[in-house]
């Protein structure tokens, strides 16, 4: 299949103060020095501009950050005037899986009217444009739950399993509507777990490694056997990058680390490789493992099946599972103070998503 080459100028990058949007930020500002990016972000509870410290000081003018909302029309209206952006790659979303259990209006709101609002501005900014291209990050848990085998692909029907995937299914649904009625130029991402630096501590891996550090319980849902494909964040930002550029038009990609782990596996990995790095004084790490009362329409399996992604663009994962892990324990023990700031501030670790 032919390649679409699109070379990206002005990129609105939305979500860029959270977890993969500030590694993508750095890693797009890096890798191509003739790009500017202007980052618009709410800053709701798990984005933060101290995701993004030095950002400005290391790129000037390449690098503007903006306060607002995407549900906001008029803002996002008065930005695309003023940016003239040739690309959009959407990543602010609302992603917690077990915040969506508890109030599922904010997941609504956000992922499927803020995509209908950015998906409405650059249709109409962009009449008449032919080199623009919006790009949609969106999750593999679309797709539901998978048995014990098979994997996901881009003809997987959609089965969305709680409020948090069915409000992504809906602005995929919504990306790929708006390239076959109104041609806009886009392309779709359906990536699996990511973990890394900056990931904020709701998450597995960083509450994991928050709560050891601490000698709190490390909670584990259920028999602790339910598997997810692990994708390090920096593996996805190339992904990212790779698809913005040479995707073709219309297309999803599912985008995956071929990293199959069960939970209690990793967490296990996780409390091995901790003990090794900052050994406890008496007992090991696994000593923390507390099973608990699984959640909610928890799904059995995921697995992505990246075969279209590596054939047609050519990306692979460079990391290993181990690899990305132990780089990612080392990022949180020298970044201790960033994880103190939350557990201060925004989150000490409680659990979410029960229904009484």
């Amino acid at each position: 299949m032919a390649k679409t080459m699109h070379t990206p100028s002005v990129v609105l990058l939305t979500g860029g103060a959270g977890f993969i949007g500030c590694n993508l930020v750095r890693y797009l500002l890096k890798k191509d020095p003739s790009l500017r990016v202007v980052n618009v972000d709410a800053l709701t509870y798990a984005g933060s501009l101290a995701n993004l410290q030095g950002v400005e000081e290391d790129y000037g003018q390449r690098y503007r950050f903006v306060h607002a909302n995407i549900c906001d029309e008029q803002a996002m209206d008065a930005l695309f005037e003023e940016e003239r952006f040739d690309t959009v790659v959407h990543l602010a979303a609302e992603s917690h899986v077990d915040r969506s259990i508890d109030g599922p209006r904010a997941f609504l709101q956000t992922n499927i009217m803020g995509t209908y609002v950015l998906l409405q501005t650059a249709t109409a900014h962009w009449k008449g444009r032919k080199k623009v291209r919006f790009h949609h990050v969106s999750t593999d848990e679309v797709y539901g739950s998978l048995a014990s085998t098979g994997y996901f692909t881009e003809e997987t029907p959609y089965d969305p399993s709680g409020p948090y995937s069915a409000s992504k299914a809906c602005s995929d649904h919504l990306v790929n509507a708006w390239h076959r009625t109104y041609g806009l130029p886009t392309t779709v991402s359906n990536c699996s777990n990511n973990y890394g630096p900056y990931q904020f501590p709701e998450k597995l891996i960083p509450l994991m490694i928050s709560n050891a550090l601490q000698g709190r319980h490390l909670p584990v849902y259920g028999d602790g056997k339910n598997v997810r494909d692990w994708l390090f964040v920096q593996n996805h930002c190339e992904a990212l990058d790779v698809i913005m550029r040479r995707g073709k038009t219309g297309r999803m990609y599912n985008v995956g680390g071929s990293n199959e782990w069960a939970n209690i596996d990793l967490v296990n990995l996780l409390c091995d490789t901790m003990q090794e790095l900052v050994p406890l004084d008496s007992g090991h790490y696994r000593d923390l493992i507390k099973f608990i009362s699984d959640r909610p329409g928890h799904d059995r399996r995921y697995a992505i099946d990246a075969t279209r992604i590596r054939k047609e663009l050519g990306w692979t994962p460079k990391h290993t599972f181990e690899a990305g892990l132990r780089e990612t324990i080392q990022w949180y023990l020298a970044n201790s103070h960033w994880l103190d700031e939350i557990r201060k501030e925004r989150y000490r670790g409680d659990r979410l998503g029960l229904i009484s």
